[in-house]
């Protein structure tokens, strides 16, 4: 019975659930709505905060790139007052020594003729006593005064005469002084005049030999390269950024390639500045803007016309410079940053920096290069590595590691898979950017005081890589074996940029020699089952022809310079040959003739690096001045 009762207890209800009222202000789901209004509140709070601390790091950021904008303003009116001075110091002494030679000649001219004895003024009369006159040996006496007074006289213009060349001494000792500076590298700490002229910075001391950049050396004797302890600066991508600029070309003689191959045709070079004077240039030879000029060889008809673009600033030397392969993009290289500008706005889009690199001393990026389809930059810096970063995310993809000295130059090879790199280790190195491997392109040559290499460039067909070297040797390596198989030999001073012709079959490099060189290196082509041809190449002394043991030869001269070459390139149709160098200019060569187009000169210290854009007539400019600059060029009838 008592079972029976309480079995209903197990029983659950079966009618419909009781309805749900709205939640009681102190249920747990009000509380948990009004967390989430306060978290939303506090999120609303910090994100406006933080749109406004962006404002002012924004506005920051532009103050500070106005001040720096300003300081290089002042800078450059220093320049402009300094060459001023410099030219009405050199007008007045020109004027005083003209002046000097005409009265020496006048009085060489007239002899002396005697001159009467003045007698004084007599003496102020006294009132009330009668004039004194002088006795015999009292007018003797004024005689020896007055000739005393004369000697006196003499001895004073002979005391002042030593005192302005004492002057000019001290001019010309300052002169050597500053020049001395401007040899060495900069230190970067902070903002600073470019009055140095450090066309690339100083190189960290390594083990071995190494390319010590942070001075110039004086002019080499033949085949023997500067002590390692004083060569120039940023070779390699420096010199590799050369410009691609020249009259077009017409194929000439019986193996010339399609249309716009370099065919040279003379041998004869030679520069047009030694018959002006760049201050005092006709009107119709010269082209000038607000900070830079463009002189024109009067002994051609003018086919070139230049201007200015952009100036691109940056905190310290601009070591290297590269376009994309589109020529949308210009790659720029200084002390830890690689930057990337829009070529049409001057606007910089990206600035890479690897975070995790060793934060002491200087870390110059020497090389900058696009991959083809431009999704990627290479740099080489002074801390041998390359770096491959990924432009879009701002990242490093890869690091190559393998060199033992700094990274002078990088270059792609046209479909992308292969990277080329010179150090100075003494090899240049090919990258598979595939699966990471590298093949060794040694310098075996033991007598070479200093053979590091300073730029590299493969082939348009990606069958040679091109080195120049300390040594003044120009080497050439087949890709696919890694062979070495040609020796350039023929320049004088370190070769520091090296250049391909679009159809491969040339070679320009430039040296510190003062000189360009076009090498024919079509035997290298045809060695691989193909028909070898002749080439025939330029005497130099005793009857010696420059070039290769395999045949290659030196076809053309290009001489006209009046300091070290640094860099040199071809442009992408043929037809001209542009060079840039320490003596702070740039020259467009013809193509077939190796004679000079024009010169063009506006950054205040040596030009590092150019490079010409592959889509269109365009020139870059990296220079020891702090600037990057974008010019025009363009081709008249």
């Amino acid at each position: 019975m008592s079972s029976s009762i309480y079995a209903h207890r197990s029983l659950q209800p079966t009618g419909p659930p009781p309805a749900q009222g709205p939640a009681q202000p102190g249920s747990s789901q009000a509380r948990l709505a009004e967390s989430f209004d306060n978290i939303r509140q506090e999120f609303d709070v910090l994100t406006q905060d933080l749109n406004h601390l962006r404002s002012q790091r924004d506005d920051f950021e532009n103050k500070v790139s106005s001040q720096v904008n300003e300081l290089n303003i002042i800078r450059q009116s220093l320049y402009d007052l300094e060459a001023q001075h410099g030219k009405i110091r050199q007008q007045y002494e020109e004027e005083i020594s003209r002046l000097r030679s005409e009265l020496l000649a006048s009085r060489q001219a007239q002899p002396p003729q005697p001159q009467p004895a003045v007698p004084p003024p007599p003496p102020p009369q006294v009132y009330g006593e009668p004039p004194y006159i002088p006795r015999r040996d009292d007018r003797a006496e004024r005689e020896r005064d007055r000739e005393r007074e004369r000697e006196r006289e003499r001895d004073r213009d002979r005391d002042r005469e030593r005192e302005r060349e004492r002057e000019r001494d001290r001019d010309r000792e300052r002169d050597r002084e500053r020049d001395q500076r401007e040899s060495k590298r900069p230190k970067m700490s902070g903002m600073k005049s470019d009055r140095t002229e450090p066309f690339s910075p100083s190189l960290a001391n390594g083990p071995g030999p190494h390319l010590s950049m942070s001075k110039l050396p004086p002019p080499a004797p033949v085949r023997r390269p500067p002590p390692p302890s004083a060569l120039p600066p940023t070779p390699g991508a420096l010199e590799r950024e050369r410009d691609r600029d020249r009259e077009p070309l017409t194929p000439t003689g019986a193996n010339a390639g399609a249309a716009g191959a370099l065919v040279p045709i003379s041998s004869t070079g030679g520069g047009f500045l030694d018959d002006l004077d760049p201050h005092n240039v006709p009107a119709e030879l010269k082209k000038e803007g607000s900070d830079w000029f463009a002189i024109f060889n009067p002994k051609i008809k003018r086919t070139l016309d230049v201007g200015l673009v952009h100036t691109l600033m940056h905190e310290s030397v601009v070591c290297c410079v590269r376009f994309s392969a589109d020529g949308k993009y210009l790659a720029t290289g200084c002390n830890r940053t690689a930057q990337i500008y829009d070529t049409k706005t001057g606007q910089k889009t990206c600035v890479l920096v690897d975070e995790s690199a060793n934060k002491t001393g200087d870390l110059y990026i020497r090389s900058v290069c696009f991959s083809p389809d431009g999704k990627f930059l290479a740099t080489g810096a002074e801390d041998k590595q390359i770096r491959i970063w990924d432009i879009a995310k701002r990242r490093i993809r890869t690091v190559f590691d393998g060199h033992q000295q700094e990274i002078y130059s990088l270059d792609f090879s046209l479909d992308g898979r292969l990277i080329v790199s010179g150090s100075g280790d003494k090899t240049a190195r090919i990258w598979d950017m595939v699966d990471g491997s590298s093949k060794v392109l040694a310098i075996h040559e033991t007598e070479a005081v200093d053979s590091g290499v300073t730029s590299v460039a493969i082939s348009p067909d990606g069958r040679l890589v091109a080195a120049g070297s300390l040594d003044t040797i120009v080497r050439i390596w087949d890709v696919q074996t890694g062979a070495l198989v040609e020796r350039l030999k023929g320049h004088k001073d370190s070769v520091y940029s090296v250049a391909f012709t679009p159809d491969g079959k040339g070679l320009v490099s430039g040296s510190l020699d003062k000189t360009l060189k076009y090498w024919d290196v079509r035997p290298m082509l045809s060695g691989a089952g193909g028909r070898k041809e002749s080439v025939a190449g330029l005497a130099v002394g005793g009857g010696k022809k420059e070039g290769g043991e395999k045949g290659s030869a030196c076809t053309m001269n290009f001489t006209g310079h009046k300091d070290y070459v640094l860099s040199v390139a071809v442009s992408h149709d043929g037809q001209w040959v542009v060079s840039g160098s320490k003596d702070r200019g740039v020259q467009f060569w013809d193509a077939r003739t190796a004679t000079v187009q024009l010169m063009l000169q506006g950054h205040k210290n040596s030009v590092i690096s150019i490079d010409l854009s592959p889509a269109g007539s365009i020139l870059a400019t990296g220079s020891g001045d702090w600037a990057a600059r974008i010019w025009s060029y363009t081709t008249i009838a």
